[in-house]
C-alpha cells in the first residue's frame, strides 16, 4: 500500500512524457488493480490522480497503452465512470483511436467501452467526441483480417459499440445510419470460428434488431444465412439461446421471415423440437418453447406461410400438424396457432377442412374442457374460427360437431376464451339458417350472451356477444329464436348496439331489431319502450353523419313498429314525419325512396 501511495503521488506530479519512474508507477498501479480493483480505484479517486491522466495520454509513447489499460480497469467500477468523464479523459482517449499501435487501440477500446457501460455521461461524452464513428470505421477496415490479434481488437471494438448504444434508441439509430449492420453481418461470416467475436456480434444484433429502422438494413444483408449456419454448428444450449434472441425480433419482419425460411431455419427448429420434446430438463423445455414460438412467428408472413404450406402437402405443414395430438401443452399450443396461421386464405382453409384437421382440433379442445389450459383453448378456437370463414366449410364443420364442442366452453370465465368462442360461433352460423335456429333457441347460450353483453370490462367480449345475438336472429329469421332472445332479456342490448360507434354493428342491430318487430312485436313492445328504441331511431335519422344504410334500416324499423300503440304514440310525439320528409331529397336513391314510403306510412297512420 505504501508503494501504491508513492506511485500515485509520483503520477499526480508527473507531466506528459514517459520516464522510467512514470512507467514503474503505472506498473505498480496495474499490479494493485489486479490484486484489488475496488480498493485501488477508490485510492486513485481519493488522491485525484485521474486529473493527471489526460496529460499522460496526450503524447503517444511506451506508457500510453498502460495508462489506457489503467483507465479500462478502474472504469469496471460503476462509481469511477462519471469521475473518468469529469476528469476529461474521453477526448484524449478518442484521439488515441487514430493510433496505428494495436495495443494502444485495444486498451483504448476497452477504456471507452467500460466508461460507456450503463453510464449516460460516458455515452454522451463519447458521442460528443465522435468516438463511435472512428470505431465503426476501424471495424469496417479490419473486418476481412483473420489475424488472431485483429480478432481480439474487433471483439473489443464491437463490445465498445454495444456498451455505447445498449438500451439507447437514438445512439442505436446513429450506429445504424453509420452502416454498422452490414459490417457486423460480414464479421459473422468471416470470423465464424472466433467464438468471443461471434458472441459479441450476436449481442449487438440483439440490441439493434429491436429497433424498427434496423429491419430494412438487416433484410438487405445475408443475416438469415449466417445465423442459420451458425445455429447449425451450435451444440450448447446457451449459444442456441443467444441466436434465438436475435432471430425472434428479426423474424417480425416479413422479408426476413422469407429469408429465414429459404435459409433452412424451419428444419433447424423442427430438429430442436424433436430433440427436446420428451426431455424433463428445464432448459430443454425453454428451448422447445422458443423454437415452436419462432415457428409460429414465421407463419405470420403470407409468403413464408404459403411456402411452407406447399398446397397442404409440405413436410413442414405435416410435422406441425403432428404437434396437435401431442401430450406436450407447448406443442399443442404451437400446433393450434400454426393451423390458425395457415388458415389465412380460403384455399388453405378448404383444403384443411377436407383433410380432417377439424377433428384433430375438436379432440384437442375436448382434452382441455375441464381444468384446461387457457392458451391452448384460445389457440384451438382461433384456428376453428379461421377455418369457418369460407362458406363451403361452414356446413361441413357443423356436421363435424364443432358447435357442440365449442358450447362446452360457455362456462369459461376467461375473456380471451369467451371472445374466440363467440367469434367461432358467429362465423359458423353465417348464412346457416338451421344452425342459427338451433343455437338461437338454446336458452343457456342466449342467457350467457345476455350476461356477456354487460361485460363492460371486456369490450371485445361485449361486442362479440351483441354481434352473435344479432346474428342468431338475422340468419335464422325464426320466430322461436326471436322469442328466446326476448325472454332472455336481449332486446335492450340490441337497442344499445344500434348506438355503437361501429357502423357494421349498428347495422346488424337494426336488421335484427327489424326482424324482432316483424316477427314478434307484441312480445317485444315492452322492451322496445323501456329501452327508448324510438328515441334512438330519431337520433340515427337526424344525425348528419349516419351512413345511408343506417338511415334506410332505421326507417324500415319505424314502419315495423307502427302496429304497436305505445310505440306509435312515441313516433308521433317526436315529429318523425318532418325528419323523414327531409330525407326524400337524400342523395342516396335507396334512402330517398324509403323515405317516401315511410312518409306515406306515417301519414296514413297519423
Amino acid at each position: 500500500m505504501d508503494n501504491l501511495s508513492e506511485a500515485l503521488k509520483t503520477l499526480k506530479l508527473s507531466s506528459a512524457g514517459a520516464s522510467d519512474s512514470v512507467e514503474g508507477c503505472l506498473d505498480c498501479l496495474l499490479k494493485a488493480l489486479a490484486h484489488n480493483n475496488v480498493e485501488t480505484s477508490e485510492k486513485i479517486q481519493e488522491m485525484g490522480v485521474l486529473a493527471s491522466m489526460p496529460a499522460l495520454l496526450s503524447v503517444q509513447n511506451s506508457c500510453t497503452s498502460k495508462v489506457a489499460n489503467i483507465i479500462a480497469e478502474v472504469a469496471k467500477n460503476e462509481f469511477m465512470r462519471s469521475p473518468c468523464v469529469e476528469a476529461g479523459l474521453i477526448p484524449p482517449l478518442v484521439q488515441l483511436l487514430n493510433s496505428k499501435d494495436q495495443e494502444i487501440l485495444l486498451q483504448t477500446g476497452r477504456a471507452l467501452g467500460n466508461i460507456c457501460y450503463d453510464s449516460h455521461e460516458g455515452r454522451s461524452a463519447v458521442d460528443a467526441a465522435g468516438g463511435a464513428q472512428i470505431v465503426t470505421e476501424h471495424i469496417k477496415s479490419l473486418a476481412e483480417s483473420t489475424d488472431p490479434a485483429t480478432g481480439k481488437l474487433l471483439t473489443v471494438f464491437c463490445g465498445m459499440l454495444m456498451n455505447y448504444s445498449n438500451d439507447n434508441d437514438s445512439l442505436q439509430a446513429q450506429l445504424i445510419s453509420m452502416g454498422v449492420i452490414p459490417t457486423l453481418v460480414r464479421l459473422l461470416g468471416v470470423h465464424s470460428q472466433n467464438t468471443p467475436l461471434t458472441e459479441m456480434c450476436l449481442i449487438a444484433f440483439g440490441n439493434l434488431a429491436e429497433l424498427e429502422s434496423s429491419k430494412e438494413q438487416f433484410a438487405s444483408t445475408n443475416i438469415a444465412e449466417e445465423l442459420v449456419r451458425l445455429f447449425r454448428k451450435q451444440a450448447e444450449h446457451e449459444k442456441k439461446e443467444m441466436i434465438f434472441e436475435v432471430l425472434a425480433p428479426l423474424a417480425e419482419n416479413d422479408v426476413i421471415k422469407l429469408q429465414l425460411v429459404d435459409a433452412g431455419l424451419v428444419e433447424c427448429l423442427l430438429e430442436v423440437v424433436a430433440q427436446t420434446v420428451n426431455s424433463e430438463r428445464e432448459e430443454d423445455a425453454a428451448q422447445l418453447k422458443t423454437a415452436s414460438d419462432l415457428m409460429v412467428l414465421l407463419l405470420l408472413g403470407d409468403e413464408s406461410m404459403q411456402k411452407l404450406f406447399e398446397g397442404g402437402k409440405g413436410s413442414v405443414f405435416q410435422r406441425v400438424l403432428s404437434w396437435v395430438p401431442s401430450n406436450n401443452h407447448q406443442l399443442q399450443l404451437a400446433g393450434a396457432l400454426a393451423i390458425a396461421n395457415f388458415a389465412r386464405n380460403d384455399g388453405n382453409c378448404i383444403h384443411m377442412v377436407d383433410t380432417g384437421i377439424v377433428q384433430k382440433l375438436l379432440e384437442l379442445l375436448d382434452r382441455h374442457v375441464e381444468e384446461g389450459n387457457v392458451t391452448v383453448q384460445h389457440a384451438a378456437l382461433s384456428a376453428l374460427r379461421n377455418l369457418a370463414i369460407p362458406v363451403v366449410n361452414k356446413s361441413k364443420m357443423l356436421l363435424a360437431g364443432v358447435s357442440d364442442v365449442v358450447l362446452k366452453f360457455l362456462k369459461s370465465e376467461m375473456p380471451p376464451v369467451q371472445f374466440k368462442l363467440l367469434g367461432t360461433l358467429r362465423m359458423l352460423i353465417d348464412t346457416q339458417a338451421d344452425a342459427a335456429e338451433q343455437l338461437g333457441t338454446n336458452v343457456k347460450l342466449v342467457e350467457r350472451l345476455v350476461e356477456w353483453c354487460e361485460a363492460k370490462d371486456h369490450a371485445g367480449v361485449m361486442g362479440e356477444s351483441n354481434r352473435l345475438l344479432s346474428a342468431l336472429i338475422r340468419h335464422s329469421k325464426s320466430k322461436e329464436v326471436v322469442r328466446t332472445v326476448i325472454q332472455g332479456g336481449g332486446v335492450k342490448h340490441l337497442v344499445l348496439m344500434a348506438t355503437s360507434e361501429h357502423m357494421i354493428m349498428q347495422n346488424e342491430a337494426l336488421v335484427a331489431l327489424g326482424l324482432i318487430a316483424a316477427l314478434h312485436l307484441d312480445c317485444a313492445e315492452k322492451d322496445f319502450v323501456s329501452s327508448s328504441l324510438v328515441t334512438v331511431l330519431h337520433k340515427l335519422l337526424t344525425e348528419e353523419h349516419s351512413a345511408p344504410e343506417i338511415k334506410y334500416n332505421s326507417m324500415i324499423l319505424i314502419c315495423s313498429i307502427m302496429g304497436s300503440e305505445p310505440l306509435h304514440k312515441e313516433v308521433q310525439s317526436l315529429a318523425f314525419i318532418d325528419v323523414v320528409s327531409g330525407l326524400r331529397s337524400h342523395e342516396n336513391k335507396t334512402v330517398s325512396h324509403q323515405a317516401s314510403l315511410t312518409e306515406q306510412r306515417l301519414t296514413a297512420q297519423s
